[in-house]
């Protein structure tokens, strides 16, 4: 159970501190949302929820919540809540920038270039306005390539825009160069710079990316469940370079595509993940979507190696990230952002969701689930492959059984298991 730190303990709590404790039948959860997160734990089986100031054990908080109380408040050992403490080193798109670049330089130090490659999974990327003299040298070096401008800290593509010019981010200049005008004026928000992917693997002539799942349960060790029903999010209208202001275009966020004049709701613009390796193999072969999705599993481990000695570890806590991943002409998969669930990742509404086969050309075509499914299954039922990975460097996978190996790295052995699984995530509860 939980309860603050500095309140007192009444009636016969004490008395069962000294008793051997028991397992309690039901999990008592709060949830500090009121969208799907809520209505899936409240319709699990054994799940109470508990109002205002009562004792729980699970808490799905939000952060301010987090920053207030966590060191404050008392937890029990089996007590989970659903963010670490610093989880914004990872969230946040200028802080995991940060810690790649931090992590792939220790790389190529301790094991070689070679597999210091393995972290060139982003776009090159500046802070602005603190890194804008050099984002102005490299973008000196490349005119007329398209950039893509980011808030650091806002979802659902707010404040997105691209652009070629250095005059439309001239307000990003740094405060040392601005004249004694500018420097009364208010501070810009923190954004980062990323070079735009201008040869994004097209479907149906649409831009689009994949968001998978992980729910991250240690960081020491390292412990990740990688989801298998993500789904493939496409944009509206045809993708072109002709127009870099049409955000119908170039994001493929649905809070930007649901607001389209052509936008069909009871179609939506979703494919289920399945559904893509399906098509991605009917066209390219097993053997290259094996190679793809292997490389993103890598982008999943090295960006949680990254952040793994930075991060507050707490074994009360978790972290259910969302990765967004654009593939490229190439195959390649790239990623410039992960973010915590919380909010507005699991809406009701955001969209149906295709999952059968039809005409693979028209990303729009073939049958439909309401997008309840993906919150709903999130949340009930963990089918992943469980990534329970000590300080790996590499990574060998088993599409059906358990199995350890030993993968030597720099200095020391890595220890790996890696195995599919279909059974719950269950918390055993005792008090």
């Amino acid at each position: 159970m939980a309860k603050n730190k500095n309140a007192g303990h009444k009636g016969s709590y004490g008395y069962q501190k000294l008793k051997e404790r028991e397992p309690r039948a039901c999990i008592r959860f709060k949830c500090a949302l009121t969208n799907t997160i809520l209505d899936i734990l409240r319709q699990r089986p054994g799940w109470v929820e508990v109002k205002e100031e009562g004792e729980w054990d699970f808490y799905w908080c939000d952060v301010s919540w987090l920053r207030e109380n966590f060191d404050h408040t008392y937890m029990d050992e089996h007590v989970r809540i659903c963010h670490f403490r610093n989880h914004y080193e990872l969230t946040r798109k200028n802080y995991i920038v940060k810690n790649l670049k931090r992590f792939r330089k220790q790389i190529e130090r301790e094991a070689g270039k070679l597999e210091a490659t393995k972290c060139d999974f982003f776009p090159k990327t500046f802070e602005m306005p603190s890194e804008y003299h050099l984002f102005v040298e490299e973008f000196r070096k490349n005119p007329g390539i398209t950039w893509i401008m980011k808030p650091v800290a806002r979802s659902q593509g707010r404040g997105i825009f691209l652009f070629r010019k250095l005059k439309d981010v001239i307000d990003w200049r740094k405060d040392g160069v601005r004249t004694d005008d500018q420097k009364d004026e208010t501070q810009v928000e923190n954004y980062v710079a990323q070079c735009y992917i201008e040869n994004p693997y097209l479907i149906g002539g649409r831009k689009f990316d994949l968001r998978v799942y992980v729910l991250v349960m240690s960081y020491i060790p390292l412990k990740a469940w990688l989801y298998r029903d993500g789904f493939a999010r496409f944009s509206n209208t045809r993708f072109t370079l002709s127009s870099i202001d049409d955000h119908y275009v170039h994001l493929t966020n649905v809070a930007v595509q649901k607001t389209a004049p052509d936008y069909d709701p009871e179609k939506g613009c979703k494919w289920t993940i399945q559904r893509f390796r399906q098509y991605m193999t009917a066209k390219h072969g097993a053997e290259v979507v094996e190679t793809l999705f292997a490389e993103m599993d890598n982008i999943f481990i090295k960006s949680l190696q990254s952040v793994q000695k930075v991060i507050i570890s707490d074994k009360h806590c978790f972290e259910l990230y969302g990765y967004d991943i654009l593939i490229d002409q190439d195959l390649k998969p790239l990623t410039g952002k992960e973010k915590r669930i919380g909010g507005f990742d699991l809406m009701w509404n955001d969209g149906p969701v295709s999952r059968a086969e039809g005409n693979v050309d028209t990303p729009v075509n073939g049958s439909f689930m309401a997008n309840t499914h993906l919150g709903t299954s999130l949340l009930r039922r963990w089918q992943g492959i469980p990534l329970m990975v000590l300080n790996c460097l590499d990574i060998t996978k088993s599409a059906k059984h358990t199995f350890p190996s030993r993968v030597k790295g720099p200095g020391v052995n890595y220890h790996i298991v890696l195995a599919e699984c279909s059974a719950p995530v269950r918390l055993s509860v005792r008090g």
